[in-house]
């Protein structure tokens, strides 16, 4: 006979059938057999969780206008979509922007690193509970063998893995933030108090202003300039002119320089600019610049936030030591995943570190909807970005949609894994040929 408490997940087809081990000798005529303890004792035992099949999407999607700041240029989005399917059909998706100039990785060495650095712990990959499945991916490694971050890379792999095995093992997003057991994390998180920020890119003065008004007009409050040219003067004029009276306390304006200036560059020009209330200044020097931030700090007077300066929690620390850990903008592709940007989050907690949620330009509603998850879940979130959608690109490939709303207000995702779905014939589209599946 069966028995009547079956697991819910998963169905017959993620169950083996086994007879209880516990055997015992027959007595009198019967010795010398073997029979149950309890007569009919069979249970369910979860078959393993095992990987049958990756495939690598690098896409290739038109933006509606050209995005641009002080290291780039952009007239398309290039995501990496990973597909992860496990043995009984249950599908996965991941999804990395590799940025050279962020984690000093490419969509090639992207591709490259899946194969000969992740499909090997794939095939490795058999957990038998969610717990397990998680102490698995926690595991991915984040660096190549001569030492180099793989932080895109393996933000696609953990990704694909987190969104399969809460399918497939029917567990939340929110139970795998439990796991991590840090404190306070959790539902409802920042979803009911932080909104999506306006980022406004290159452009001439009198546009951005027009820009910063429209937005204003569609309840967004929370604006980023990316500055780092050579006008930059009259456009944070006109941002700031815009936004009016209330900047400071119904709005307010940071600004992102990409790396662009020396530190006596930035310290000139935060000084200008001091008659605004500038909430803070994220990544003003290059990454290789960070030991002047201590001097940065201490003239200009303006909190930094790091963003390509902090990809790993060695960064962290690191950039605590020069005392200069005002601000931490998190990217869950810059920095490896969900689990680990959720680690870096509590990090930050703990030392007393403020957390903007970032987004990688171009990113479609699959990591729209993990940013959710990450908002979901790490409370005291100052700022968020993301969640564009067909804002800003020409087509997305997830449904429903995971673009904010009225105001930067943005609803929770719904149901198992990241709540969307992929539509495999824009996938298709937008892969142009390119898709690799990996033997496995």
């Amino acid at each position: 006979m069966l028995p009547d408490d079956l697991p819910s997940g998963g169905g017959f087809a993620s169950w083996e059938w086994k007879v209880c081990p516990r055997l015992q000798v027959g007595p009198g005529r019967h010795a010398g057999y073997a029979r149950p303890v309890k007569p009919g004792n069979i249970k369910a035992v979860p078959a393993p969780c095992v990987v049958q099949s990756v495939q690598l999407h690098p896409l290739r999607i038109p933006l509606r206008r050209p995005f641009s700041h002080a290291a780039h240029v952009r007239t398309h989005a290039d995501p990496v979509i990973v597909e992860v399917e496990l043995a009984g059909g249950i599908v996965g998706y991941g999804e990395t922007l590799p940025r050279p100039y962020v984690t000093g990785e490419s969509v090639e060495s992207v591709l490259e690193a899946v194969r000969t650095v992740f499909v090997p712990e794939l095939l490795a990959f058999r957990p038998e509970s969610f717990p397990e499945a998680l102490e698995r991916v926690e595991a991915l490694p984040a660096a190549g063998p001569d030492g180099a971050p793989l932080s895109a890379a393996r933000c696609g792999v953990e990704l694909a893995l987190l969104d399969a095995c809460s399918r497939r093992f029917d567990r939340s997003i929110e139970q795998a933030a439990g796991w991590l057991e840090c404190p306070g994390f959790g539902a409802p998180g920042s979803c009911g108090h932080v909104r999506y920020s306006a980022v406004l890119s290159g452009g001439d003065a009198g546009r951005l202003g027009r820009k910063a008004r429209l937005m204003r007009l569609a309840g967004l409050r929370d604006f980023k300039l990316k500055v780092g040219y050579e006008d930059d003067d009259r456009r944070v004029a006109a941002v700031a002119g815009a936004l009016g009276r209330g900047l400071g306390t119904r709005t307010t304006l940071r600004l992102d320089a990409n790396g662009a200036w020396s530190c006596a560059q930035a310290v000139e020009r935060l000084r200008s600019w001091r008659r605004w209330p500038i909430d803070s200044i994220e990544q003003p020097l290059p990454p290789d610049h960070d030991a002047d931030l201590p001097e940065l700090k201490r003239k200009a007077g303006v909190p930094i936030c790091h963003d390509e300066s902090l990809v790993t929690q060695d960064d962290a620390r690191r950039l605590l030591e020069l005392g200069v850990a005002d601000r931490f903008n998190i990217r869950i592709s810059k920095n490896g995943g969900l689990l680990a940007a959720m680690r870096l989050a509590a990090w930050a907690r703990r030392h007393g570190t403020g957390i903007h949620l970032g987004c990688m330009v171009g990113e479609t509603g699959v990591l729209s909807a993990v940013g959710r998850r990450f908002l979901e879940n790490v409370p005291q979130v100052r700022f968020a970005e993301g969640s564009y959608g067909r804002f800003l690109l020409a087509d997305d490939i997830a449904e429903p949609s995971a673009r904010f709303g009225w105001g930067g207000r943005a609803r929770p995702m719904r149901g198992t894994g990241w709540g969307v779905r992929v539509n495999r014939d824009k996938l298709m589209r937008y892969a142009e040929g390119r898709s690799v599946r990996l033997p496995l």
